[in-house]
């Protein structure tokens, strides 16, 4: 098999299964329990298959029935475990990050690329909340106004970082983020020639995060580690002088692991 990514109307390319996925994936934080119409329009299919994919998820225990309404089961957590259980770094990973919350007692993640998106797979977080919502592992966050994002980012080709810049959605979350492409494309073009990324108050104000990618022994790249803080708490001179050496320690000792 090679690796061409198929389209939808190839011979190969299975529509049921793809509609099926997008039906699961229709509930998120904001949609935790709907309707079939509901879950129709944001599947952006029609009601009777709606009904006919909620209800094979119910046979299978994905989904359970509360009155005219379908919620998510605990079940779908297999499927996302299978992919934390396949990467032998994870549990090594999560251990360096608990010890570095415990010294420094701030949250620190590693999350990978997925489309416009990190995806957070894993998580050690401090007490404090540094935003308005909870990050665990699965979430989700704008690669362009993350230091992890930017990381991932600078890590393609200049092509590729050229096809997401075409199609990204810029937004001004706050006062300080960056709003045009080319100032987006310089950021990750910086974040790729000095190893690492700042990002700070870009996303959520009062949140300054520093971030740099993660490889694995045979130079794989596992994804992007960040150590997040309070603006108001840690200066952008703490964040280069203690955060970014302690997150190179942790980035050093994974890739001398053998697996």
């Amino acid at each position: 098999m090679d690796d061409q990514i198929l389209k939808p109307g190839d011979r190969d390319y299975v529509g049921a299964l793809a509609a099926g996925l997008e039906v699961l994936q229709s509930f998120d934080a904001g949609h935790p329990r709907m309707t079939l119409s509901e879950v129709a329009a944001r599947a952006n299919i029609d009601r009777a298959k709606a009904r006919r994919f909620l209800l094979t998820f119910h046979a299978l225990g994905f989904v359970k029935r509360i009155g005219r309404q379908f919620e998510l089961t605990p079940r779908v957590l297999k499927l996302g475990y299978a992919y934390q259980a396949s990467n032998q770094y994870r549990a090594a990973i999560q251990q360096y990050l608990k010890e570095v919350t415990a010294e420094l007692g701030e949250s620190s993640s590693l999350a990978v690329l997925d489309g416009n998106e990190v995806v957070y797979v894993v998580r050690s977080a401090a007490r404090h909340r540094l935003m308005a919502i909870t990050l665990s592992v699965g979430a989700r966050l704008p690669a362009a106004y993350t230091s992890m994002g930017r990381v991932l980012l600078g890590q393609l080709p200049e092509a590729e970082i050229d096809g997401f810049l075409a199609k990204v959605e810029l937004q001004a979350f706050t006062p300080f983020s960056v709003t045009t492409r080319q100032a987006l494309k310089e950021k990750i073009l910086t974040a790729r020639d000095q190893g690492y990324a700042i990002v700070d108050q870009e996303l959520d104000s009062g949140l300054r995060s520093v971030a740099l990618p993660m490889f694995s022994g045979n130079g794989d790249l596992l994804g992007a580690v960040n150590i997040s803080t309070n603006a108001a708490r840690v200066s952008l001179e703490t964040l280069q002088r203690v955060y970014l050496p302690r997150l190179r320690e942790v980035a050093g000792n994974i890739r001398q692991l053998k697996t």
